[in-house]
C-alpha cells in the first residue's frame, strides 16, 4: 500500500491511496482525513485503506491522476523526527573532515539526534536559505514511520511497530554545524527543514528488498541532473531500523507517527571510502563525503556545496526500474524574509 498527503490548503494535507506505479490515486479522506489520524488508529483503519488500494488496482473505486508535484511530505509535520546515523562510514568521513576522531563506541552505540518536526518541506519545494555560503548540503536517507513503541522496547518489538517507509533529504548547513557542535549542545541552525518523498510505502510493498530492518535498493541521488550517488541502502548499514527505534525508545515511549531516519546512506566498498560515480563507484549521498575523499586524495576539498540555483533529486527504483516512493527534487533558492 502506498499513501500520500495531497496539498489541499490545510496544514496536514488530504490523505490519498496511490497506485503501485504512482500514476493514480483515490481519496481516503472519507475514512480518515490525514495520515497522522490513520496512524493514530492504524489497527482499525489500515484494512480499510488496503481495501481502497485493492480497489484502485482493479479500477473499482473512483480515481484521479496522481501528480507528485501536488504531494506534501507524507507527514507535513510530525510529533517527532529523530534521525540516526546508521552508516558509520558516513560518520567517520564527516568527522575526519572536522578533524575529529571516531570513538570506537560509535560502532556499537547508535547516534541519534532530535530534528525539527514542525515544518517539513514538500518534496518539490525549494530549499530556502538566506546565505548560500552556509554550506548547503543534501543528505539522502531512508526513514520509517512507527506506531506506538513502549519505553524500553527490544528490537523485535520496535521492528514490529514499523508501519511505513519513505525517503529523506535531511538538509544540512555544513558551515554552521561545527560552531554549534563546539557548544556541546547539538544541532539547531545547521539542520533546517527536512523533506520526505511524495509517497510513503508499507513494508510489504517492498517485497524482497525489505528484510525487516534494511531496504536493499540503491538510493539515486542526482546533483544538477548528473548522477552523484548510487549507494545501496542495504549495504554497510551498521544499525538496522529495529535497533535505531529501540535505541530511541530507551528512556521514553515513541508515539504513533514518530519518524526515525537512517542517516546518510553511505557505502564503504572494497575496504576503502568509496569512489565517485564517474570513476566507477557508487558515489555519495551528500557532498560532505566527496569533499572528504578529495581532502584525503588532494589535500583539500574541490567540490563546492550547493549554491543558489543548484538542484538535487533523490529517488529509489525497484528491480524493474519503477520509482518506489516518487522523487524528492529541490532547488536551493534565496530566502526573501529576515535572515
Amino acid at each position: 500500500m502506498k499513501l500520500a498527503s495531497l496539498n489541499d490548503g490545510t496544514r496536514d494535507g488530504k490523505l490519498v491511496v496511490v497506485s503501485n506505479d504512482l500514476t493514480r490515486c483515490t481519496d481516503a479522506s472519507f475514512l480518515v482525513p490525514t495520515l497522522q489520524a490513520a496512524l493514530d488508529d492504524w489497527t482499525r483503519i489500515a484494512p480499510h485503506l488496503e481495501a481502497l488500494a485493492q480497489g484502485l488496482a482493479h479500477g473499482s473505486v473512483p480515481s484521479r491522476r496522481f501528480h507528485e508535484h501536488d504531494a506534501r511530505s507524507p507527514l507535513p509535520r510530525a510529533y517527532q523526527w529523530a534521525d540516526g546515523s546508521a552508516y558509520v562510514n558516513h560518520v567517520e568521513l564527516v568527522r575526519k573532515a572536522r578533524g575529529a576522531e571516531l570513538p570506537p563506541s560509535f560502532w556499537t552505540d547508535p547516534l541519534i539526534y532530535q530534528g525539527g518536526s514542525d515544518s517539513f518541506l514538500d518534496p518539490r519545494a525549494p530549499i530556502l536559505v538566506a546565505d548560500d555560503g552556509w554550506g548547503v548540503d543534501m543528505e539522502g536517507e531512508v526513514a520509517v514511520i512507527v506506531d506506538d513503541v513502549p519505553m524500553g522496547a527490544d528490537a523485535a518489538t520496535a521492528g514490529a511497530a514499523i508501519r511505513l517507509v519513505m525517503l529523506v533529504n535531511d538538509v544540512s548547513l555544513r558551515g554552521l554545524i561545527p560552531a554549534e557542535l563546539a557548544k556541546g549542545f547539538g544541532f539547531f541552525h545547521g539542520k533546517p527543514s527536512t523533506a520526505f518523498s511524495p509517497v510513503a510505502v508499507t513494508p510489504d510493498e517492498l517485497g524482497q528488498a525489505w528484510d525487516g530492518g534494511r531496504l536493499h535498493l540503491p538510493l539515486l541521488v542526482d546533483l544538477n541532473g548528473r548522477p552523484f550517488g548510487r549507494a545501496d541502502a542495504g549495504v554497510d548499514m551498521t544499525f538496522d531500523f529495529p535497533t535505531l527505534i529501540a535505541h530511541a525508545a530507551r528512556t521514553r515511549p515513541l508515539c504513533a507517527g514518530t519518524i526515525i531516519g537512517s542517516g546518510t546512506v553511505s557505502n564503504k566498498l572494497d575496504g576503502g571510502p568509496g569512489r565517485p560515480v564517474g570513476e566507477g563507484g557508487v558515489g555519495y549521498s551528500c557532498i560532505a563525503e566527496l569533499r572528504m575523499i578529495e581532502t584525503i586524495e588532494k589535500g583539500a576539498p574541490v567540490t563546492p556545496f550547493m549554491r543558489f540555483g543548484d538542484t538535487v533529486r533523490i529517488e529509489m527504483r525497484d528491480a524493474s526500474g519503477r520509482t518506489v516512493f516518487g522523487a524528492i527534487e529541490q532547488t536551493v533558492e534565496r530566502y526573501g524574509g529576515h535572515a
